[in-house]
């Protein structure tokens, strides 16, 4: 009995890229389908789709080469040597074993089917079914012992007809014949038809991982700088609380007051006046804005007014080019890479349903995913909501009973809270209160640094050449981290500056290991 895979890896080529495809024939919905991977046709249309988490391709340049990557894929199959010679009807409780399974004639699957690749993650399982193909209500495939259902696949060659709640794994070439999918079936895998229209309604289809597939990291997350110090911010307008509000983080505004929020409920400070640490917030939530409004998307969801609705997204940039409307839930899949990215980019306002929510699966953290909204953010009643919200000229609105792990940012607009829960706790250094008791100030005048703003560089001059001593003077960023240290032991020392960015800084001068001045700088690189 052969036990190994089987020396010929079956190559899609960009086929792979796509969950439902069609050589040559329609490919149609009805119902709320949820599918991640590419859909298309190369000779037909694709209709009566919502949200997919992929791109639609209907007779392009896209499609012409997953064509014929897909004919080579099924000539491979269709010449692999078979090993088997199992009954027509497969399933009913059966174990099978790696290996090349050929059916002559119509076959069907029944109850469960289970695939044991006896612990080899390289084991393939390959069915040459010569005939039509169906599923019976509710038949499941199981895969055991490390079997992918990237190295399963099923050939075809005729109709294939699955009942509702199939449960199915591997990829599915139905050759010269449509494919039919019912309510509740389940494809971790593809459905590809050579010739023939694919018809599907309410189905779950994702393209599967492993077999040297890409893992998905996302796009490089901004620099949140002070931001991460913060739970709700705004650069430009009025922070207001109505009612019992818990926020884990600083609360402030750089242009507008602060208040209504309960200090024994708030983890960090509450600025109610612009202060240095809300100037250095305000141009860090700039920073981000401005880095993820330029950063390209790779998925356009096609309808924002159907966003959400048990939607599932991995790690991608996406975009909606009007407002957005989140209704019921959204599944953050970081497909077990704990250091994903997702950002989702608005044209438009985001506005929430009641008990909305958005949910993180398979490793995904409320750290990794990012909103950029170009207008207003309104999330309703009790909804629960994932990651850092930063809307440009527009106000936020969170309302009675929102639970946001994460963080809400405005670069102009108003913030109003109203009964919420901020679970994100802040990402600040340690040595943020030495930060603070710098800006309290000691203010001698050992020596004087200039020019203030800087640039590439500075002058450390001391007042008193006389006293001079070995002064050691240590800058730090606004989070307390120490960035630059040196010695003073002369009238004037050199600063180089120039790999400072652009914001607010500290400074130390210590003797003996006492601090004896300190004061604010300015970067302007």
């Amino acid at each position: 009995m052969p036990n190994a895979n089987f020396g010929q890896t079956i190559n899609l080529g960009t086929a792979a890229d796509f969950v439902l495809f069609s050589t040559n024939g329609s490919v149609s919905n009805t119902g709320k389908s949820n599918l991640t991977g590419n859909v298309g046709t190369n000779v037909g249309s694709s209709t009566a789709f919502g949200n997919v988490n992929g791109v639609m391709h209907d007779q392009d340049g896209v499609t012409a080469q997953a064509a014929a990557d897909l004919l080579t894929a099924y000539n491979q199959l269709n010449t692999v040597t078979p090993t088997f010679f199992p009954a027509s009807v497969l399933g009913n409780g059966t174990t099978l074993i790696p290996g090349v399974y050929k059916i002559t004639g119509a076959s069907s699957l029944n109850l469960g089917l289970t695939l044991d690749a006896q612990g080899d993650p390289n084991a393939q399982f390959i069915f040459q079914l010569n005939g039509s193909f169906s599923t019976s209500a509710e038949s499941k495939v199981h895969l055991i012992n490390g079997a992918l259902a990237c190295n399963v696949f099923w050939k075809v060659e005729g109709l294939v007809s699955m009942s509702p709640g199939t449960s199915f794994k591997g990829t599915l070439i139905a050759n010269n014949a449509a494919i039919n999918m019912s309510v509740r079936d389940t494809i971790e895998g593809r459905a590809l038809s050579t010739t023939g229209a694919l018809t599907l309604n309410g189905i779950l289809a994702y393209t599967p991982i492993g077999c040297a597939s890409v893992v998905l990291t996302g796009p490089t997350a901004p620099n949140a700088g002070s931001t991460r110090c913060y739970g709700l911010f705004s650069a430009n307008g009025t922070v207001t609380n109505a009612g019992t509000t818990n926020v884990l983080g600083d609360v402030g505004s750089n242009l507008g007051l602060t208040s209504g929020f309960n200090s024994l409920l708030v983890s960090g400070t509450i600025h109610t006046n612009p202060d240095n640490f809300t100037i250095q917030c305000a141009a860090d939530v700039l920073t981000m804005n401005d880095y993820l409004n330029v950063l390209p998307a790779d998925i356009q969801l096609l309808y924002p007014a159907q966003f959400g609705q048990n939607l599932i997204l991995t790690p991608h940039t996406y975009k909606l080019m009007a407002a957005t409307v989140l209704t019921d839930t959204l599944y953050l899949n970081a497909q077990g890479n704990t250091n994903a990215v997702f950002v989702i980019k608005i044209s438009g306002a985001l506005s929430t349903s009641t008990y909305s929510k958005v949910l993180l699966i398979n490793g995904a953290q409320a750290k990794n995913v990012y909103w950029k909204i170009d207008g207003p953010v309104n999330i309703s009643d009790f909804s629960q909501f994932k990651g850092t919200i930063v809307a440009n000229n527009g106000a936020i609105s969170l309302s009675n009973g929102v639970s946001l792990e994460g963080r809400a940012f405005t670069t102009s607009g108003a913030v109003l809270t109203t009964s919420i829960t901020t679970t994100m706790a802040p990402d600040c250094s340690t040595t943020v209160t030495a930060v603070d008791a710098i800006d309290s100030q000691i203010t001698t005048d050992i020596l004087t640094v200039s020019p203030n703003p800087f640039k590439a560089s500075a002058t450390i001059t001391l007042n008193n050449p006389s006293n001079a001593k070995n002064y050691t003077f240590k800058i730090y960023n606004v989070m307390g981290k120490e960035v630059l240290s040196t010695t003073v032991a002369k009238q004037a020392t050199t600063l180089k500056t120039s790999d400072l960015t652009s914001g607010i800084y500290f400074y130390k001068v210590m003797d003996q290991n006492k601090t004896v001045q300190s004061g604010k700088l300015i970067s302007q690189q």
